[in-house]
């Protein structure tokens, strides 16, 4: 590998990406410029700027960016557009925000002259392949640096070796083993390792951080309104709020009344199966209340289109081909079909599950005078289903008539 000299750094401020820093000072002796992005993972990142000036990096090299509106309104809002569900379950927390950071990743090191970025992820995971497709779209040239790949600090008594011998903070709760790994941002959380390996063992109660158990969220239901323009959502109860402010206060109510938590094995991209818990109240809600008022808005030819095509627009988001062309084609016919979304649904929140309770809309396709038991004054003939039904029938008879036909000649 060709010796960078300048890195830019995926940083959290954290232990391992700590280690990191110091270990591409050491290993490259290069300069190392830190960028930590604030997704609303909700906890303090002033101490990551502290922490990167204690091991030497210069002020002006130390990027913090508050990113929260645009991964909400740029990311998580467009993969909402078409109900994203990673096998049927996951609703692509991680994942979506990785080509976020590698774009920032990019343009930093643009900016700043890098040549090359570096990261935290493991080699068993799924965020390398997530960061460096990402980067290899945007700057195809930046050498891609992932220390776990390359270095001999493999067990955790050994990273801790490291830390000790070059003075790196190690906080005390990191001598023992961690109970587990935990990525939060404004979607989701999720955890993994140690205690959640096993997918035999329940999951330890403490292990959740956003969502309450089921048992114990109220006793009463609350009803909320949610309305969307184009796709998105744009108020709660009438109130406009901006996106990243609408998914916050989602999070809030649903992990009041328990909703949101996901035990799944899924497939890694890399050829494993792995076991996570996954926290997303505000995900779920807005996921039923899209779906509410595509009901009454979306024509059933695109929407069943639309529905066809999610599996492989959800695998390619897991997968970390989000910059890819395919996966844009995808997106302009999705935003397409999103043209007439726009409307109101009301929900009703209770015990771990956010339901559709009501809908309506200005562009609304739902004729309540063709569906009717009651009169309905000639707006539908009946008689008309009678034609209809022979014509589909056809090629079911024909198929009937030739397996009797060759049936009697055997």
């Amino acid at each position: 590998m060709k010796k960078p000299k300048k890195v830019v750094l995926a940083y959290s401020g954290g232990l391992d990406t700590s280690i990191i820093l110091k270990w591409l000072q050491t290993e490259y002796d290069c300069e190392v410029v830190t960028f930590t992005a604030d997704l609303g993972q909700g906890e303090e990142l002033e101490p990551a700027r502290a922490k990167a000036v204690m091991l030497g990096i210069k002020e002006e090299n130390i990027h913090i960016l508050d990113l929260r509106e645009e991964f909400v309104r740029d990311f998580v809002f467009p993969m909402f557009r078409a109900n994203a569900q990673y096998e049927g379950l996951y609703l692509l927390g991680t994942s979506i925000a990785r080509p976020l950071i590698a774009k920032y990743l990019a343009d930093i090191a643009r900016e700043s002259g890098a040549d090359a970025v570096a990261h935290g992820a493991t080699g068993k995971g799924n965020d390398q392949v997530r960061f460096e497709l990402g980067v290899a779209a945007l700057e195809p040239n930046l050498q891609v640096i992932a220390p776990w790949r390359e270095w001999d600090l493999t067990s955790r008594t050994r990273l801790l070796e490291f830390a000790e011998q070059n003075q790196i903070p190690v906080a005390k709760n990191k001598r023992g083993e961690a109970p587990f790994s935990v990525d939060a941002n404004l979607l989701h959380t999720s955890s993994e390792g140690t205690v959640l390996e096993d997918p035999a063992v329940e999951a330890p109660d403490y292990v959740t951080q956003r969502v309450v158990p089921v048992e114990q969220a109220p006793d009463q239901p609350e009803f909320i309104e949610i309305t969307f323009e184009k796709g998105d959502a744009v108020a709660i109860n009438g109130e406009p709020m901006s996106p990243a402010t609408i998914l916050t206060r989602l999070n809030e109510l649903g992990g009041k009344h328990g909703i949101g938590l996901l035990d799944f094995v899924e497939n890694r991209f890399v050829g494993m199966k792995s076991r996570g818990v996954y926290e997303t109240p505000g995900g779920d809600i807005l996921l039923e209340a899209h779906r509410g008022i595509e009901q009454i808005t979306l024509d059933s030819g695109a929407g069943h289109l639309k529905d066809s095509i999610m599996p492989r627009y959800a695998e390619l988001i897991y997968n970390g081909f989000w910059f890819s062309p395919e996966r844009e084609a995808l997106q302009a016919l999705i935003d397409k079909t999103q043209e007439h979304v726009s409307g109101t649904v009301k929900l009703k929140l209770y015990k771990g599950r956010a339901r559709t309770v009501a809908r309506w809309s200005a562009h609304s396709l739902y004729s309540e005078k063709h569906v009717t038991f009651e009169e309905d004054a000639g707006a539908y003939d009946q008689k008309d289903a009678a034609g209809f039904i022979r014509l589909n029938a056809l090629r079911l008879r024909l198929i009937a008539a030739r397996n009797a036909r060759v049936a009697d000649k055997g």
